[in-house]
């Protein structure tokens, strides 16, 4: 008996679209302020499709947080290459999180975490598909750089959250609390080399430089 043919598979360049649409209108309009209908039409596609490829609201917000980290700061920059200094990639993986954090997009994100009163299943969605992924990422790469001689860091976890929250720093509380003119690219670069320093001096091996 022949078997049926399996069905078709997405189509990505839909669900591209859609995810596209949600990065414009989620920061935009925030969580409730967005209609799945307002996703379709911004998408070009129809409510059905979007439903297709997510299941609810929920499921699509999640996923675009998901797809603008990894657009930002991609899967393969957080592949430790011991052949090199450390200090390269960990400038490279500084630079994209502070663009990341400090975009329009992200900024407004993340307004509308912190301006509800009490914790949300949205805050917690928008935690594990952002900072959480981020910070899963960044330590496997720092123990990476442990295992391989070029750090030595007795809590990677720990060191994780220092490295990020060094990074934000007064310049993205600034930008949180819109009290702050556009930063000069030489500040921004400035405060990521000086942060950068820091973590190298504070986790080199005692035996050498990273």
């Amino acid at each position: 008996m022949k078997q049926a043919a399996p069905g078709r598979p997405k189509d990505l360049e839909k669900r591209a679209a859609i995810l596209e649409a949600g990065k414009r209108l989620f920061p935009r309009h925030g969580f409730d302020g967005t209609s799945m209908d307002a996703i379709a039409a911004e998408a070009g596609v129809s409510k059905l499709t979007v439903y297709s490829h997510f299941n609810d609201k929920e499921t699509l917000f999640k996923s675009v947080i998901e797809a603008k980290c990894e657009e930002q700061l991609p899967p393969a920059l957080f592949l430790a290459d011991l052949t090199g200094p450390i200090r390269g990639q960990l400038l490279t993986i500084a630079r994209a999180f502070f663009s990341l954090i400090t975009s329009e997009e992200s900024i407004s994100l993340h307004r509308m975490m912190t301006s509800q009163a009490q914790p949300t299943k949205l805050a917690q969605l928008f935690w594990e598909a952002g900072p959480k992924k981020l910070q899963a990422a960044f330590e496997a790469f720092l123990q990476a750089e442990v295992e391989g001689g070029k750090l030595e860091i007795p809590d990677v976890w720990r060191a994780t959250s220092q490295f990020f929250c060094l990074l934000k720093g007064e310049l993205h509380a600034r930008m949180m609390c819109g009290c702050s003119e556009p930063f000069c690219e030489t500040a921004i670069e400035d405060h990521i080399n000086a942060t950068v320093d820091m973590f190298v001096r504070a986790y080199s091996p005692c035996r050498g430089s990273a």
